[in-house]
């Protein structure tokens, strides 16, 4: 069974519109254990009950932003570990420096490709098929 097909992966952006898109290339990609959310609050709440091998979360939101929600998955024991590719508009220094200073993955700017994603992805946890 191809490593796709067995990961779950939890999407998190405040647009309808780019969750969709982004499930749609994992979708392509294999993945089909897919869940999404709307804010880094849902989030966290949907991986303290069943953590995702790979979290996928845009940066600007409301209520919990995209750092503070790496911060609290980096903090719980049961989704330290979790993989975290954080999405952005904004390409600055300061922001990339602290995603990765909290755990980031990797870092991926908007707007960006499906074959981009795949790449990123796979070079956290290996080729996808």
């Amino acid at each position: 069974m191809p490593f796709a097909a067995a990961m779950r992966v939890l999407i998190v952006d405040d647009q309808l519109t780019s969750r969709l898109l982004i499930r749609g290339g994992l979708q392509d990609l294999g993945i089909s254990d897919i869940e999404m959310a709307a804010d880094g609050e849902q989030a966290f709440k949907i991986m303290m009950g069943k953590p995702a091998h790979l979290v996928i979360s845009d940066f600007n939101m409301p209520k919990m932003d995209g750092i503070a929600f790496l911060r609290a998955i980096r903090a719980y024991e049961p989704t330290k570990k979790s993989a975290f590719i954080l999405l952005t508009g904004r390409g600055d220094k300061e922001l990339i420096d602290r995603a990765k200073q909290y755990g980031a993955n990797n870092i991926i700017a908007k707007p960006f490709t499906i074959p981009v994603l795949k790449a990123q992805i796979e070079a956290i946890v290996g080729k996808l098929k």
